[in-house]
């Protein structure tokens, strides 16, 4: 275990994290949302720190980056653990685990670049579940691989309040955030969050340079409306995030959304035309 950064002590050995927009109050034994952070006797644990559930190796284009080192490969990370509740999330089976329900292994930050650095792998990306709910290890693994000149890969939920990310931003070279929807009201419904934050996030790494690309899954029923894609892509363009590829993903019916269909292929062809339409400059689609 590792003492959490951003967090503040309450009364009553109660603490409140200050992570993410969720500011989770904690009394003793109890933890936050994403379930790997608790409150340990009256201090902030990571229970995931250097204890990832899964290790690989990727092709960047699978995270999905298109237009970020294209035919280069990455060493993935991830640690169990959430702070969003999406209902058809596919990696649910870590995402929604505790640490002590899935199988983890030891590998500290160190020990990790070196992976990388042994194999000439040239980046690692954080990714799998939520690398921002496990952001020590996040933090610490991705100022060593810059340092040994290696470049690090955010792909997340973007979920996050504006001085941990702030911190985290001058180690991360790309990122993939993923846009659930441009409503606030699916986001509490299907994601257990809130949309603004993901906005602010996606302003923040544009500004510090970060090469950002964004995904949108697109959901029958749920958020593949023609207007509101439109909304989303306006906002986009009005917010200088136009040259951002952008990538619309077909939906297949997970965890929860298992009564679902999968996205019609004609959906994500219509999506890609408003896109172009409301002045998206580069559009990809995925899991075609």
């Amino acid at each position: 275990m590792k003492e959490c950064l951003y967090y503040h002590r309450l009364d009553g050995n109660r603490l409140r994290c200050m992570l993410c927009p969720h500011g989770c109050t904690l009394a003793e034994g109890q933890r936050g949302r994403c379930g790997s952070r608790r409150n340990l006797r009256g201090t902030l644990v990571s229970e995931v720190y250097a204890r990832p559930c899964a290790v690989a190796v990727d092709p960047v284009e699978k995270k999905p980056l298109a237009e970020f080192h294209p035919g280069t490969k990455c060493l993935s990370l991830a640690c169990a653990g959430c702070n969003l509740r999406c209902l058809n999330c596919q990696n649910h089976d870590i995402s929604q685990a505790r640490p002590d329900e899935v199988e983890c292994y030891e590998l500290m930050p160190e020990r990790a670049v070196d992976l990388a650095l042994k194999h000439h792998i040239p980046g690692i990306a954080y990714t799998y579940t939520e690398p921002l709910t496990w952001y020590e290890y996040t933090y610490d693994t991705a100022r060593l691989a810059h340092e040994k000149g290696l470049w690090n890969i955010l792909v997340s939920a973007g979920f996050i309040n504006h001085d941990p990310l702030s911190e985290l931003m001058p180690y991360i070279d790309a990122a993939n955030i993923d846009l659930k929807a441009f409503s606030d009201d699916i986001y509490r419904k299907v994601c257990g969050a809130r949309l603004q934050p993901v906005l602010d996030t996606l302003l923040n790494l544009h500004e510090a340079g970060v090469h950002l690309e964004i995904t949108n899954l697109l959901i029958p029923g749920v958020n593949d409306g023609g207007e509101l894609v439109r909304s989303m892509c306006r906002w986009l363009v009005e917010n200088g995030l136009g040259d951002c590829p952008l990538h619309f993903s077909r939906f297949f019916p997970q965890y929860n959304m298992r009564n679902s269909r999968p996205t019609p292929r004609k959906t994500l062809f219509d999506a890609r035309d408003i896109a172009y339409s409301e002045g998206i400059r580069k559009v990809y689609l995925g899991n075609l």
